[in-house]
């Protein structure tokens, strides 16, 4: 004899099947993105590596001095992050279109939207925490204070998560062109100037000796938009990149 709470009890079950099921294809897609990265590590070093030499070759191009290096270095770290990351958005979704595994998600049961922001995840985790944690190690070279070093790690963790997010926008769009990256940098580069802003903003309040939470809580608000906005945004831009 059925009763209603056993009529509840198996209209539930499909439910959180169905939630499994996504939990289940959410994890597959971040670990096959993350042993990807782990057989080509040389696409996750080239943004490190390019961080690392822009930020070199300010004291030699502009000034050895302290005071002078202090002075730029909020802006200079900010730009090199931001065009460092920008570096491996190119390749975020090519060789999964180019070896069908887009179209394969398209048809998968699951939310698009869902999917590839297992992809973003991994993304931010191979290239924006690592600028993050290595920032402060090349401030030494721009004579930045240690008391700044948390403001430009917090600032840079959060903003990169916008950065991935935003820029996989772009990347979606151009993925089918042969020569995407200058038109993927001419979208996305005017939606990173928030993130920009008050990523330099925290570092000057820091260097004043300000109060620099407040431009974190407006990245972190940013980057809460971005969670709820950009994966809808990728997930349409891959479709009308596939389907036209």
């Amino acid at each position: 004899m059925n009763t209603p709470m056993s009529g509840s009890i198996e209209a539930a079950e499909p439910v959180r099947e169905a939630g499994d099921g996504l939990g289940r294809a959410m994890a597959a897609t971040f670990r096959r993105d993350l042993t990807a990265v782990a057989r080509r590590p040389g696409d996750a070093l080239t943004p490190l590596v390019f961080f690392a030499m822009v930020i070199t070759l300010f004291p030699l191009g502009i000034s050895p001095e302290p005071e002078r290096l202090a002075l730029i270095a909020p802006g200079v770290l900010w730009v090199a992050a931001l065009l460092s990351a920008l570096l491996s958005l190119d390749g975020l979704f090519r060789g999964d279109f180019e070896d069908g595994t887009l179209e394969q998600l398209l048809l998968a049961p699951h939310p698009l939207s869902l999917l590839v922001l297992a992809k973003v995840a991994v993304h931010w985790l191979t290239t924006g925490l690592p600028l993050a944690l290595m920032a402060p190690l090349l401030g030494v070279l721009l004579a930045l204070p240690q008391g700044s070093y948390l403001a430009l790690s917090a600032t840079l963790a959060l903003g990169s998560g916008c950065i991935s997010l935003i820029g996989a926008i772009g990347a979606g769009l151009t993925v089918g062109l042969a020569r995407g990256g200058m038109l993927l940098s001419l979208l996305v580069l005017p939606l990173f100037m928030p993130v920009l802003i008050f990523g330099t903003g925290a570092m000057g309040a820091a260097l004043g000796g300000g109060e620099w939470l407040g431009h974190l809580a407006v990245i972190g608000a940013l980057l809460s938009v971005a969670l709820m906005a950009a994966p809808v945004a990728i997930a349409a831009s891959l479709r009308i990149s596939i389907h036209g």
